[in-house]
């Protein structure tokens, strides 16, 4: 199993949801080049409201974690399914189905949550949305960049 991972995580609070800051936290990017080719590898982006949404992040030559994503071959083929993060809300309980990628093939799956007190800014709401770009096995560094064979938005409501 070789998979390329890009995570995209971006987390605000109630000041940008709305007006010039929310325009600004709209407008940051849910994707970027890879730093390196190769896999397994996972390049994680990290933009936070308290930095002005700046991208930062890290890459590492492993296997994502099964607690943030199934993976499993079959096959010729990976099979892959995101797995919510437990500790924020809104709940999941109806699930889009498993994608299957062929090498060379990838998706992109984006889902969003709210949570109270695990931010900087104290005990209001903080919302987060993470994009994950998956593929099977090794891809040029701005594959990610282009349109997906394969998108799953799992974005829900948050209040």
């Amino acid at each position: 199993m070789e998979p390329v991972v890009q995570w995209v995580r971006t987390s605000w609070t109630k000041r940008s949801r709305g007006g010039d800051a929310a325009a600004r936290r709209n407008a940051v990017p849910f994707a970027f080049h890879l730093p390196a080719a190769g896999a397994p590898l996972i390049h994680q982006v990290f933009m936070h409201e308290h930095e002005g949404f700046r991208p930062h992040g890290e890459t590492r030559a492993e296997l994502p974690a099964a607690d943030q994503v199934e993976l499993r071959q079959v096959g010729e083929r990976l099979r892959v399914q995101l797995v919510p993060d437990a500790s924020m809300m809104p709940r999941r309980n109806r699930r889009p189905p498993v994608i299957y990628l062929r090498r060379g093939e990838w998706v992109r799956w984006q889902i969003n949550y709210r949570s109270s007190g695990t931010c900087p800014c104290g005990h209001e709401w903080s919302y987060r949305l993470d994009t994950l770009s998956l593929a099977h096995g090794e891809i040029a560094t701005d594959a990610f960049l282009a349109q997906p064979p394969y998108a799953v938005d799992e974005r829900a409501y948050l209040r």
